[in-house]
């Protein structure tokens, strides 16, 4: 037994290592991310897409993703020493050094691109590497630490998954995908500023103006409510833009007058209860709002 205590030892090692490594690459977000991307190239192609194109498409926002995602944690690592959320990320714990994760970060994106070049199009190879500049360069270096607009702007990033499936279908863009686009733009917002009221001491001991952090709950629940509003508001245009049906519509309807409600909630209750109820809410929404549209595709088709 005892021969075998190192080799056990270094299977486990190299497991808590593997694991630090995609804790760099934030999988949650990345299931987000790509949740938006399958019933945009459903509704790109208004019908459905062959596997091996979705398979490719996913392969490589996800790679992309996940590069942006583990630069983040490696500009931010000061930051996320400070924060209690943070402070187990494998950065801050000496699992990964940095220079590791930037390496690993710089190949991710090497691959999706050339990946997605390779067995998608340019086009939606440079959209998913644009995404990432901004992502790095735009919202984390510049935004995050001297604007409360920064995830205002910096949620551009995030949207343009939407493009890259749209164009991964099509070859090109029209006014649909910029819709879609709008959508996650404008869905961001509400959907974080609800996490930083919960964690606004956070980032307020790390110096970081999130909205919430350096404004009142009552300000922050009122700029919610205006997003949701324009959410919703733009949510029904894409029906006539990239004509879509009953089901879609409706889902639409209900689905942002449940965000709605929500949103006032917050501003009666003003606690991180209402918040995080919010920001799961959010999360919810936006998946079955994009499941709505793939669902409209298909029953339209018969």
């Amino acid at each position: 037994m005892t021969s075998l205590s190192p080799a056990l030892s270094g299977i486990r090692s190299h497991g808590v290592k593997a694991r630090s490594y995609v804790a760099l690459t934030k999988p949650r977000i990345i299931e987000l991310l790509l949740v938006t991307t399958v019933p945009t190239m459903f509704v790109a192609k208004g019908g459905v897409p062959s596997v091996r194109l979705i398979a490719l498409t996913l392969l490589g926002g996800a790679l992309a993703a996940g590069g942006a995602n583990a630069m983040n944690m490696v500009a931010d690592r000061d930051i996320d020493r400070v924060m209690h959320r943070t402070r187990h990320r494998p950065l801050v714990t000496g699992e990964v050094t940095p220079t590791a994760a930037l390496v690993f970060a710089i190949a991710l994106e090497v691959w999706a691109f050339a990946e997605l070049w390779a067995w998608v199009n340019l086009l939606s190879a440079v959209l998913a590497l644009s995404a990432t500049l901004f992502y790095v360069f735009v919202y984390t270096l510049w935004l995050k630490r001297t604007s409360s607009q920064n995830i205002v702007i910096g949620g551009a990033a995030g949207a343009v998954p939407v493009l890259v499936g749209w164009s991964a279908v099509t070859g090109t863009l029209s006014w649909a995908p910029v819709v879609l686009f709008a959508i996650i733009f404008i869905w961001t917002p509400p959907h974080f500023w609800a996490l930083a009221i919960r964690y606004r001491d956070d980032y307020r001991e790390a110096g970081i103006p999130m909205l919430p952090a350096v404004a009142t709950i009552e300000r922050t629940a009122v700029e919610i409510i205006a997003y949701t509003a324009a959410l919703v508001a733009v949510t029904l245009v894409l029906t006539p833009v990239a004509h879509m049906g009953v089901l879609y519509t409706l889902s639409a309807a209900v689905l942002g007058a449940l965000f709605l409600v929500s949103a006032v909630r917050l501003y009666r209750d003003r606690t991180p209860r209402a918040a995080i109820a919010l920001f799961r809410y959010s999360i919810t929404y936006l998946t079955l709002l994009f499941i709505a549209m793939a669902a409209d595709v298909l029953v339209r088709l018969h």
